[in-house]
């Protein structure tokens, strides 16, 4: 188990390293230490921070956290948990390869830990689909397709690209984006795993410990559009009860009031939206959202769990992707990825 092997654990020669070892999955997690510790640090800073956290100072322990890491998300079985990781995996990776692009040589010593461009695209199978030309690199477009389909912005799009001969022109940088797509996409694969049971029963602390993780976990960060239409079946019918006039209890006002300000949307926004109620205050409105927000509070406050919505009796009209998910937050991120993003138009634009 190399270096290398640690620092890139989704490379086929890494797994290669973990079998040629003869690693036993269930013993390993059954004699814990670091290995599984390490595990649960990957996920955990996945959630929490987009990256999978530090090195471990011994190879053979970060490249076997890796395997532990896919079964805990596997055990955990929750959307968003799996695309948190997988996103975060491909995140590291990508700092991690272009600072070695930057450094690349021919001469390199076979003890060494880094990377090279080619390489990288030799085990994705873009050698024949990628090709350098003068200071830029040539992408078949039915590769850019599949590479580029989740980035979001409107750079990506095909239509706002040049087309030479079946090729897109890409930067080096841009080729490095889509890498990084082709990363996320190799750790996705097969996930969920089908866990065994005893290794399931080894691992039912550190399960346990992610899901109250995710439960509680602020999924503000990167959400700055409003789409009504998808959000939450709980959250769509408290706005429903608002728009009709009809008496929420505090607790239920706080969670609909919570949720847009998480959404991205202004004070401004959110009393334009809950005008139409007949008792509608907008002093009353602002004081709340802004408490919410943090303008007039200590604290900046997120929308309540699915367990809390369940408590109170807010959570109705659970659909499939509630199954599936433990935050209302969740399952808009979730429902904002699946949506075709050509036919998702922000309530801010429509009502410009």
């Amino acid at each position: 188990m190399e270096p290398l092997h640690a620092r890139y654990p989704f490379l086929g020669e890494s797994r290669a390293a973990v079998e040629e070892a003869g690693v036993d999955l269930a013993a390993l997690v059954t004699e814990g230490g670091p290995p599984v510790e390490r595990a649960v640090e990957r996920v955990e800073y996945a959630l929490e921070e987009g990256s999978v956290g530090d090195t471990h100072r011994r190879p053979r322990v970060e490249l076997l956290s890796y395997p532990v890491a896919r079964v805990l998300v596997s055990l955990v079985d929750e959307h968003v948990l799996t695309r948190k990781y997988a996103r975060a995996e491909a995140r590291t990776a990508h700092e991690r390869f272009t600072a070695d692009f930057a450094t690349e040589t021919e001469l390199r010593s076979t003890a060494d830990t880094s990377l090279t461009r080619a390489e990288l695209l030799a085990e994705f199978d873009l050698t024949g689909s990628v090709r350098a030309v003068g200071g830029e690199y040539r992408v078949s477009v039915g590769t850019y397709l599949q590479l580029a389909a989740d980035q979001r912005d409107d750079e990506w799009r095909l239509v706002n690209r040049e087309l030479r001969d079946g090729e897109v022109p890409l930067e080096e940088g841009e080729l490095d984006v889509l890498l990084e797509a082709a990363v996320r996409a190799r750790v996705t694969e097969g996930l969920p795993l089908s866990v065994p049971e005893p290794i399931a029963e080894e691992l039912s602390g550190p399960v346990e410990y992610l899901e109250e993780l995710l439960a509680d976990l602020d999924f503000t960060r990167d959400i700055d559009t409003v789409v009504p239409e998808l959000f939450p079946p709980c959250m769509r019918a408290l706005l429903d009860r608002v728009q009709k006039g009809e008496h929420l209890e505090h607790h239920s006002r706080f969670a609909i009031a919570s949720f847009l300000t998480s959404i991205g949307m202004s004070t401004d926004d959110i009393v334009d939206l809950f005008e139409v109620n007949p008792g509608f205050g907008e002093e009353a409105t602002r004081y709340q959202v802004n408490h919410i927000r943090g303008q007039t509070s200590p604290t900046e406050y997120s929308p309540p769990s699915c367990a809390t919505m369940q408590s109170y009796g807010d959570c109705v009209n659970m659909d499939d992707r509630c199954e599936t998910i433990a935050h209302p937050m969740a399952y808009y991120e979730d429902a904002l990825d699946d949506a075709d993003e050509e036919e998702v138009t922000d309530w801010r634009e429509e009502r410009d």
